[in-house]
């Protein structure tokens, strides 16, 4: 198997993490960006996705099959999580000061390498290789990957996890034929209007069209699906200023692209609600609703956000939308139209099989393992609640150095645990505004940061990190936090002299790595 070899650049002051894990064959260079630590490199190459009877991966077939090869879907997969800056950012049109570029954000393994953070990054060579693909028909693929980010500590975020997205694309005119701008803006001959004609004729064979239409759905559809999905979608496809079509897109084109778009992800979910209709996990006799918001992603316009109503609550899923043609241009397909979508697999897997803790998708027990495989329709048993161990880490913000400037985020404060958590933010699936909830920064300090040191320190073992209490010293002009830790692991018992030692050692790496005063 090709290994990765991260080699550390002799002339820069970087600690000798010298490291060789099975991922790309190819060699890279650490320089000052590099911030991935051991823990996360131990992840890389589980690929639990492709793991046969793993949740996710039973996810991951289960949304491969609403997208199948007999219409013109190709399902990939793409193992090697080191993608360049410019292909996780720049090709996807991502600010230079967007958050998501940061080092508190995002897992550098130097200045021009990341650990990618969403699928997308694969986005651009995807659509590149639909180009012999077009001239055929409408052509499109699914793709399933790990992906990497820094982020905080609860049972619905954890710094791997899995994404998945879809795209479909259409060549409005014929492979020969190149458009001058006039023409293009014109959007005539009878070329593009049979282009169009053909994206009509791909809607109608979408089942939850037919379903809709009075048109007969296949039998086995009918027992895969609930077809019944009752769907909210009251804003226009477009808004000129809040949700715009792009200079290079006419109405009618994007209303049919967004009609099939949305349709294609409706026979998704349906397939989900039955599935979970099966298991137990909601009663046949609940409606399942859906609904569509308008929002913003970095690469497509207009764009949306799908909300499911799941057990008396509207939960984010996906995020979606008509593609960037200036993706499609640098793909080389530029007389093309698409959409593209994206979801976050263990969320999914959440929902459908009642799993309370991200943490246990990498567990190794078999008591969760044995609990799943193909063909069975199930929800998750606890095998076991191990009592939680919680401690409190109280400190004073560092004060800044010469030049820096002292901040906390606004809406910092108090945050409550819930009962029942799932990863939230279908942007966040997508790709799009990747640090949407910001959490508490200062010029030397981040949330993420603390995170980190947490994760680096007692692994699996840390079920929560929550921000508990915060002031601000009149006297002594500086702002203290309070963050609790809770402890409790998945499959034993912590012992209180287990906990206390975790616990110093964080306390100690907090202030030897991010300049605190522990209180």
């Amino acid at each position: 198997m090709p290994q990765l070899l991260l080699v550390p650049d002799p002339s820069l002051n970087i600690p000798d993490l010298l490291v060789s894990t099975s991922m790309d064959g190819k060699e890279y260079t650490k320089d000052t960006q590099y911030n991935v630590p051991k823990q996360i490199l131990d992840h890389v190459g589980r690929n639990l996705y492709l793991q046969s009877d793993h949740p996710l991966c039973l996810t991951r077939e289960l949304v491969e099959s609403a997208f199948p090869s007999d219409q013109g879907f190709n399902n990939r997969h793409e193992p090697h999580p080191v993608v360049t800056t410019k292909e996780n950012f720049d090709d996807l049109g991502f600010p230079t000061d967007h958050p998501g570029r940061s080092k508190t954000d995002t897992y550098y393994v130097n200045q021009d390498h990341v650990l990618r953070t969403h699928t997308s990054a694969h986005e651009l060579k995807l659509f590149s290789e639909l180009q012999t693909e077009l001239p055929s028909g409408s052509h499109g693929y699914t793709l399933c990957s790990d992906v990497f980010r820094r982020d905080s500590i609860d049972r619905s975020h954890y710094p791997v996890f899995h994404q998945m997205e879809g795209a479909r694309c259409w060549r409005l005119v014929t492979a020969d034929q190149v458009l001058s701008p006039e023409e293009r803006t014109s959007r005539v001959g009878t070329e593009r209007q049979r282009c169009l004609q053909a994206i009509e004729q791909d809607l109608k064979q979408l089942p939850m069209w037919q379903h809709r239409n009075g048109v007969p759905v296949a039998s086995h559809l009918l027992q895969q699906a609930a077809l019944d999905l009752k769907t909210e979608d009251p804003n226009p496809t477009f808004d000129l200023e809040t949700n715009p079509l792009q200079a290079s897109h006419n109405s009618p084109e994007v209303e049919l692209v967004a009609s099939h778009m949305k349709l294609s992800i409706e026979f998704l979910i349906a397939k989900v609600f039955r599935q979970a209709q099966n298991a137990g996990i909601i009663s046949r006799s609940e409606s399942p609703r859906v609904r569509w918001v308008p929002a913003y992603f970095p690469f497509t316009s207009p764009s949306w956000e799908l909300e499911v109503w799941w057990q008396g609550e509207w939960l984010e899923l996906l995020g979606c939308g008509i593609s960037k043609q200036q993706l499609l241009v640098g793909a080389g397909i530029p007389e093309s139209i698409g959409w593209a979508w994206g979801i976050g697999i263990e969320r999914l897997a959440m929902l459908l099989y009642g799993i309370p803790d991200i943490r246990l998708f990498w567990s190794k027990d078999q008591r969760f393992l044995s609990q799943f495989g193909a063909g069975k329709a199930t929800m998750f048993r606890e095998f076991s609640k191990y009592p939680e161990c919680y401690k409190d880490i109280a400190f004073w913000l560092p004060e800044p150095e010469q030049g820096e400037k002292a901040a906390v985020a606004p809406n910092a404060g108090v945050e409550t645990p819930v009962e029942i958590a799932v990863p939230s933010g279908a942007a966040a699936s997508a790709g799009g505004h990747m640090a949407a909830e910001e959490p508490i920064f200062h010029s030397s300090f981040h949330e993420n940061d603390l995170a980190e040191i947490v994760r680096d320190v007692a692994g699996p073992l840390v079920e929560n990190v929550v921000l508990v209490d915060e002031f601000f010293s009149e006297k002594k002009k500086r702002k203290s936090l309070c963050y609790r830790i809770t402890y409790r692991s998945l499959e034993r018992t912590l012992t209180n002299e287990e906990v206390n030692d975790l616990h110093e050692k964080i306390r100690q790496k907090m202030e030897g790595q991010l300049r605190v005063e522990l209180r």
